[in-house]
């Protein structure tokens, strides 16, 4: 049976020595976030995760979820599992204080997101689908809107979802047929079928508060035409008490490979009435707040996931034994020699701790960056910080989803069979992940997004804020011999990320195939760079802990990033080279070969 412990020592050491987090109480609205306050929330919010969410995980994998007349089941203990977490406060932690949230940083909270995705991915879509909701209402909405749902959407007593697919459109959102017709009392019907509900209809909560994209009768064409509606599951009475059941319902539930605790559903939408948040025709606009939020969070749910798989890994390969070390017994008292001691189970391991600390830097920073947009007072930082998340959330997505699958299955891997029985959790973290590649916008679609949008916008400028401050390091440290080991490789692939950005640059704008053929590779590379930069500060912050360090907590940490730099890093070589290839071998091959 798998168990979780949540990784604090690494979340302090991320937080507090690399990122600095006890400047966050200087920040206006973040005063009374000092260390004091913020330690107690991740101990509590580790204790949550541990022994309320994550015992069921195993469980509701199996149960799932049940349909039975239009109303969704969630797997036993779930209902009292949610009960627990919103009485908790759990749900209003990164909300506004204005509608009872907690206004915590961002920081912090993806520190308990993470938490929330190791222990029990399924049960983390519920609440995270709703804070979702929430940004949106509160970014777009108008006043009558935010008072009358943001406090029930905080508390959690009622929930949200993202209705944006349909059976013939994902991403290609401007072929979208949901349709809207003014009602004449500032309301509107809503017909049209959604799939790929996350959320879309379960027991947890007395009401659901739907997300739509629907086109208005004088749409313009394509995805300029699309408004954003909110469609109540039961429509409120002006005193927020629950009035008729309005015309929403589902009409199946997937069957899927993965977070099978979670309903995806057929959401139906007949003569629904809902209100128009944000403008007319403008309904992306305001999406775009709620899927940019949700893509930072899939990020964590790969990185989550991985942290999991991985402390399972380890404890099997320190128990398990099996065959002698090559270099002779290591445990003679016993009849073979642990896992650990092989160096091929030494490099899975070492591939996921190293992805997964890296992921958990890269995450802190962009948080980081998003406090300061959203809080500091000088409006060229903020500035600065909205460059920076506009450049990294594609990155943060792809990455440490693409990176979050390739540890789980290395967690398998170090199990052998074991790993691909259910016995020991390990298979299920594969299942539940693959996802995250796969919906916010596939990880093919975030590289586009990287090397069609964020490059060339604003003439270049987001990309100035990861450039400068890497450009700004490598010259600091170019002669400290101490980083040298770190510096020097970091130094290399730097380089190959400057000159593989002139190169898409410069060929897509000669020919589009050519910069996308090459995205997938480029966002790998970026990725990359930006992991070894960080291995890079977190070495050093650990260098200067070489007296004082009682249980090997910065030597491990030292040790890592050598890895990093030696194993992982160089694979930036053979992206470079793909990248550099062209596109003439992928466009090239003839459709009627396929």
């Amino acid at each position: 049976m798998a168990s979780y412990r949540a990784p604090l020592r690494d979340m302090r050491f991320v937080l507090y020595e690399l990122m600095n987090g006890e400047s966050l109480a200087s920040l206006p609205g973040y005063e009374e976030f000092t260390r004091d306050l913020i330690d107690p929330i991740l101990e509590e919010a580790a204790k949550v995760c541990e022994q309320v969410l994550h015992p069921l995980n195993r469980s509701g994998d199996e149960e799932g979820c049940t349909l039975e007349n239009g109303e969704v089941r969630t797997p036993k203990g779930f209902r009292e599992a949610y009960t627990t977490f919103r009485e908790g406060g759990w749900t209003a932690i990164a909300c506004d204080p204005t509608y009872g949230g907690q206004g915590l940083p961002k920081s912090v909270n993806v520190l308990v997101e993470e938490m929330i995705c190791a222990a029990n991915l399924s049960f983390g879509m519920y609440p995270g689908l709703s804070h979702g909701a929430y940004v949106s209402v509160h970014g777009h909405g108008d006043d009558a809107l935010k008072d009358l749902y943001l406090p029930k959407l905080v508390d959690g007593t009622w929930a949200g979802t993202m209705c944006l697919t349909e059976p013939h459109c994902g991403t290609d959102l401007g072929l979208l047929r949901t349709k809207a017709q003014p009602r004449g009392d500032g309301s509107y019907s809503l017909t049209g079928t959604k799939i790929f509900i996350s959320a879309g209809e379960h027991d947890l909560t007395e009401n659901i508060v739907h997300l739509v994209l629907a086109r208005l009768p004088d749409a313009p064409k394509g995805i300029k035409g699309i408004s954003l509606f909110l469609v109540p599951k039961f429509i409120p009475n002006p005193d927020g008490s629950l009035g008729a059941r309005n015309g929403v319902s589902c009409g199946a539930i997937e069957h899927k490979m993965g977070i099978k605790a979670s309903a995806t559903c057929v959401m139906n939408f007949d003569d629904a009435q809902g209100w128009l948040v944000g403008e007319p025709h403008k309904g992306m606009r305001a999406m775009f707040a709620m899927m940019n939020t949700e893509r930072l969070s899939v990020g964590i749910q790969g990185l989550g996931l991985a942290e999991a798989s991985y402390q399972g890994a380890v404890t099997y390969a320190r128990e398990r034994l099996q065959g002698r070390a090559l270099t002779g017994a290591k445990h003679p008292d016993k009849p073979a020699d642990p896992l650990l001691v092989h160096p091929d189970v030494r490099r899975m391991l070492l591939i996921q701790r190293a992805t997964n600390e890296g992921c958990r830097a890269l995450a802190a920073w962009t948080a980081h960056q998003l406090d300061l947009q959203n809080h500091h007072p000088d409006p060229a930082v903020r500035q600065e910080a909205e460059d920076f998340v506009a450049l990294m959330t594609p990155i943060v997505k792809a990455l440490m989803t693409d990176l979050g699958f390739e540890a789980t299955n290395l967690g398998v891997q170090v199990f052998g069979g074991h790993g691909y029985i259910r016995e020991h959790g390990m298979e299920q973290y594969v299942r539940d992940c693959r996802i995250a590649q796969i919906y916010e916008g596939t990880n093919g679609i975030q590289a586009l997004d990287l090397v069609g949008r964020k490059l060339a916008a604003n003439a270049g400028r987001s990309l100035r804020r990861f450039f400068h401050p890497v450009s700004a390091f490598l010259e600091a440290k170019g002669e400290d011999e101490a980083m040298a080991e770190l510096v020097q490789p970091l130094a290399k692939a730097f380089v190959r990320l400057q000159q593989a950005t002139a190169q898409v640059a410069r060929a897509g704008l000669a020919n589009p195939d050519e910069a996308g053929a090459a995205a997938t590779d480029y966002l790998r590379l970026f990725g990359l760079v930006a992991l070894g930069y960080l291995w890079a500060r977190m070495a050093e912050v650990a260098l200067a802990h070489e007296g004082d360090d009682p249980d090997g907590f910065y030597r491990a940490k030292v040790a890592t990033a050598r890895f990093y730099m030696d194993k992982i890093l160089p694979q930036t070589g053979a992206l470079f080279s793909s990248l550099m290839a062209g596109a003439g071998s992928v466009m090239g091959f003839e459709e009627e070969a396929f």
